[in-house]
Order: structure tokens, then C-alpha cells, then sequence
């Protein structure tokens, strides 16, 4: 009798061994190379924690070019190829552009991001956003004298890619005396990080 009592309890015991046993590290595991989730997900509410893997921009890049210098980039290659191409009310090829089309094209060529034709449509999109905050591809409309809106790309430092009426496609700056007077507002259609995304998608930058 004693001596089947002690082999239950010895058999117990190494059961309870093999237990611990598995759920301790063994010794070939080893620990995880910094925190898998200590990634920013830049510029979405929160800036959620996300690991490199998830977010296809950090993978793609290595850190080194963050979402707005790759819009940035792009909307620069964008400026090269309309530079100087003049402005033609209702017009939407390089023989002659209106605002409205000229940032509806850029969009549809380089994010795969379909806008509406106007600029009365355009103010309805996303977000208004406040001046300070604005980003690259960011949407900037003014209020000149007349009929018409007008709206242009802010591609940072503080300017912005349009269709002049006066001198065609160009970059321009917010701080000028003429657009900082005629400022209406600012509209973010697509998170920096989402607009890069889809740019990334196309092997831009």
C-alpha cells in the first residue's frame, strides 16, 4: 500500500516537471530583439504602435524616406513634366490646364486617387485642416477676386503646385503677398502615410 502511494506521487511529480519544462524557455530560444511593436504608424489618429512588417512604407524604405518625402518627390517629378504648360480655362491637357484639372490629374497619375473635376467639388473633400498642419498632397484653395476658386498641391516648405492664370503650372509660395491674402482653407483627401502607400505601390521615389 505504501509503496503504490509513493510511485503515484513520484509519478506526480515528474509530471509536474514535463509541465514546467514546457512552458519555460528551452535553452536554443532566444529573446526578441527589441520591441516588435515599438514602431509609429505616422500620421493616422494616435499614432498607432505597429510592427515593421505591418506597415509597408517603413519596410520599403528602411526608415530613410518617410511618407511626406516620397509625396513630396513625386509631386515634384509631377512639376517637371507640366512646368510651364499654360493655363486654359476648362483645358486638361498640356496645351492647356485649369487648376482644378491639373490637380485632378496629378492625383489619378500619381496615387491612383480619383477627384472630383471642379473645384467647387474638391473643397467638399476630406478634412479641413488647419494651415500649420498642412502636409505634401494636401489640397490649399484660395478666394481671388471673381468667379472662381482656385486650388493648388501643397508640396511643403511652405509652397504649393497650381495652374497660374498668368503664368501656367508652377510652384508658388503660401507666404506670398497675393496668396496669403485670397487664403481660403486647406483639405487633407488621404493620410500622408496612405497616399505613400499607394505611391509605394507604384515603385515611385
Amino acid at each position: 500500500m505504501l509503496d503504490a502511494r509513493a510511485c503515484r506521487v513520484g509519478t506526480l511529480g515528474v509530471a509536474l516537471l514535463m509541465l514546467a519544462g514546457c512552458a519555460a524557455p528551452g535553452p536554443s530560444e532566444k529573446p526578441p530583439v527589441g520591441d516588435y511593436f515599438a514602431r509609429d504608424l505616422p500620421g493616422l489618429p494616435g499614432d498607432p504602435r505597429m510592427s515593421p512588417v505591418d506597415n509597408p512604407i517603413l519596410e520599403a524604405r528602411g526608415l530613410r524616406h518617410p511618407p511626406p518625402r516620397l509625396i513630396r518627390r513625386a509631386l515634384l517629378a509631377q512639376h517637371e513634366r507640366w512646368v510651364g504648360t499654360p493655363y486654359r480655362l476648362g483645358g486638361e491637357s498640356t496645351r492647356g490646364i485649369d487648376c482644378s484639372a491639373l490637380v485632378q490629374n496629378i492625383f489619378s497619375d500619381t496615387f491612383r486617387f480619383d477627384l472630383p473635376r471642379t473645384t467647387g467639388e474638391q473643397v467638399r473633400q476630406g478634412l479641413e485642416i488647419e494651415r500649420d498642419d498642412l502636409r505634401p498632397g494636401d489640397l490649399v484653395f484660395f478666394r481671388p477676386p471673381g468667379a472662381y476658386r482656385h486650388v493648388g498641391i501643397y508640396v511643403g516648405e511652405g509652397r504649393f503646385l497650381h495652374a497660374s492664370t498668368s503664368r501656367g503650372v508652377m510652384i508658388s509660395e503660401l507666404d506670398n503677398r497675393y496668396w496669403q491674402r485670397y487664403y481660403w482653407q486647406a483639405r487633407r483627401t488621404l493620410e500622408p502615410v496612405l497616399l505613400a502607400r499607394r505611391l509605394d505601390a507604384l515603385g515611385e521615389g
